[in-house]
């Protein structure tokens, strides 16, 4: 089975996350997508995020519906800050039948040079990058590089942090929410 795992925070999980998972569970050979929330990223400051059950349980609502999306909350038994690479080493020992492949936003890829290992990473996993308006280089060693399949996805350029000042400003965010989500964050008051 090939897993793709999508990382982030997810503070929210928004329709822009899950546009870019259904559609790479629909359109490449990827078995599943999972989304890998992340505990703390050693790029984010903590105190913004929401407790990590609280966005894990917007994962799932987000994704209940859909049969090739799954939630995944590994990263939170691991060592913080979370490595990609520890987590695949993790992942590898944990199911030694599935091949892992990371999903990335274009932005990302450009500074995928100053991650932990990335070349280890680039040896073993394909990278499937989907298109961003972001401006700026991507380093010219992983323009033609095997291992990164662009893929030809709607651009989708929501996001979290958009949407959590929209709600603290008091706007509707409804339609850039999957439903359920939206009933959560409601419910509980988050972000206001």
């Amino acid at each position: 089975m090939k897993i793709g795992l999508y990382f982030g925070t997810f503070n929210p999980i928004h329709v822009g996350h899950l546009t870019i998972a259904n559609h790479l569970a629909e359109h490449s050979d990827l078995d599943q997508v999972w989304f890998v929330v992340t505990p703390l990223s050693p790029f984010k400051k903590k105190s913004s995020l929401l407790d990590n059950y609280h966005r894990l349980e917007m994962v799932h609502l987000a994704t209940k519906d859909y049969d090739k999306l799954r939630p995944s909350d590994i990263e939170f038994g691991l060592k913080q800050p979370n490595y990609t690479i520890d987590t695949l080493t993790y992942l590898f020992e944990k199911y030694p039948n599935y091949e892992f492949a990371l999903i990335m936003g274009e932005d990302n890829l450009k500074s995928l040079h100053k991650w932990k290992n990335y070349e280890l990473i680039l040896e073993n996993h394909s990278i499937y990058v989907y298109p961003r308006l972001s401006e700026g280089k991507i380093d010219t060693q992983f323009n033609a590089h095997s291992k990164i399949i662009k893929i030809d996805a709607p651009i989708m350029e929501l996001s979290s942090t958009f949407i959590r000042k929209e709600i603290k400003d008091g706007k509707n965010v409804r339609p850039i929410l999957p439903e359920h989500v939206w009933q959560f964050i409601d419910e509980m008051n988050f972000y206001r």
